[in-house]
């Protein structure tokens, strides 16, 4: 997978494959697509994006399923098991990544189960601490956290999800003792670092910025590889003085297992077709994303890749969720 979004739009000459006569008719009736968050979520506002455009490209409802629960692993097992048809499309986020590495047992396998259709959007997570900790850059805070070995903590909205796992990829990265304490949820997380109980916290970028505005916090450096477009006064972590590390939040579609090949391209196209569009850059940006793009099989080795990204994080912050 080519590094990030830039890179995917080079694979606009894909809007010149034919679409064979069998699928011209498709879709002839409305199709599903399950996400398996519930309404309001990044994955939910991203795919609910996707499923208007569709709609409007398509002439035939796309309906939102939301099937939350069990950390995705309910509404992505029902994708899963789905008929290949094209009929049910389903969406996910990083965590179908993660989830394989903290997990005993899945109901379904991340590859063998899913036809990867495409990447469609990315959004980087934010380096934010309290203003009381003194650090105003990467360089402070990691100076500031070694001479005070296990006495900053970071919370997270759970053990082994984004936030834990993004700031575990830091620690390590940086050599820094810090502790770990997760809250049941990004909300109760980020109180407690408003209320200075904890010191510093991987965050999204539509929670972090508004408190970063406000003074409540202080913003330190995005996990993109390049600097966000919704903040690019901010360094990333990776030009901070840790060269490849990225941790992005992101966003794909998929289909079960077997969809397919011309209507995994078929499907493709018509979601890079909205990718450019201004209206639609305008609502992911609401979220703090950007749209990616890029061909199916490109998606397929991006989701490998982390994959193998997240699995080396968690084993190496031991990480264990029952």
């Amino acid at each position: 997978m080519p590094k990030r979004a830039a890179a995917c739009f080079a694979t606009a000459a894909l809007f010149a494959l034919p679409v064979g006569p069998a699928l011209a008719a498709y879709p002839d009736k409305p199709v599903r697509m399950v996400v398996p968050f519930p309404p309001g979520g990044g994955t939910d506002v991203v795919a609910r994006a996707i499923a208007l455009k569709l709609t409007e490209q398509w002439g035939q409802a796309v309906v939102v399923d939301n099937r939350p629960g069990a950390a995705s692993m309910i509404g992505t097992e029902t994708l899963a098991r789905a008929v290949p048809d094209g009929y049910t499309l389903g969406f996910v986020s990083m965590t179908h990544t993660i989830n394989p590495s903290i997990y005993r047992k899945l109901p379904y396998d991340p590859i063998a189960d899913f036809a990867p259709i495409v990447l469609t959007a990315t959004a980087p997570n934010v380096l934010v601490v309290h203003p009381q900790v003194g650090a105003k850059t990467i360089a402070e805070l990691v100076q500031i956290a070694k001479a005070r070995p296990g006495k900053l903590n970071f919370p997270s909205s759970g053990n082994g999800g984004v936030s834990h796992l993004s700031m575990e990829m830091f620690r390590y990265a940086a050599g820094i003792d810090v502790i770990h304490v997760p809250y049941r949820g990004a909300g109760p997380a980020l109180t407690a670092l408003l209320a200075g109980e904890m010191q510093l916290m991987m965050a999204t970028t539509p929670v972090a910025l508004p408190q970063m505005k406000a003074g409540r916090l202080l913003t330190l450096a995005t996990t993109g590889l390049k600097r966000s477009p919704l903040a690019p006064e901010l360094p990333t972590v990776a030009e901070s003085g840790y060269p490849g590390f990225e941790a992005d939040t992101w966003y794909g579609m998929l289909g079960p297992a077997k969809l397919p090949p011309a209507l995994v391209t078929q499907v493709n196209l018509a979601t890079m077709k909205m990718l450019t569009q201004a209206d639609f850059k305008e609502r992911l940006g609401h979220e703090g994303a950007q749209p990616a793009g890029g061909t199916a099989d490109q998606f397929a080795v991006y989701i490998k890749s982390e994959l193998q990204k997240w699995a080396k994080i968690v084993r190496t912050a031991n990480v264990r969720v029952e």
